[in-house]
């Protein structure tokens, strides 16, 4: 159920926000995860917009070399992919 995925994760997000300095990689965890709901919902501008956010976070906090940063990559270039595919 995407509506309640979004509003666990948007809470989530919200709780974080609060408790976690702005750099900090659960919040890019969080914009990761709402993004890839975002995908699945094929609302690609959105989702693209959400996994950019995490992709800065992470390049910021975390190694260059670290997963999370070629997974978010990853994820945004399929949601490119879609939105050129679906003009």
């Amino acid at each position: 159920d995407y509506s309640k995925a979004l509003s666990s994760h948007g809470k989530a997000l919200e709780i974080q926000q609060k408790a976690l300095p702005s750099n900090h990689p659960d919040l890019a965890t969080s914009y990761n995860n709402i993004g890839l709901v975002y995908d699945s919902m094929k609302e690609y501008s959105k989702a693209l917009s959400y996994l950019e956010r995490a992709l800065y976070i992470r390049q910021r906090a975390l190694p260059l070399t670290h997963p999370d940063i070629k997974t978010t990559k990853e994820s945004i270039e399929i949601v490119k992919e879609e939105i050129i595919k679906n003009k």
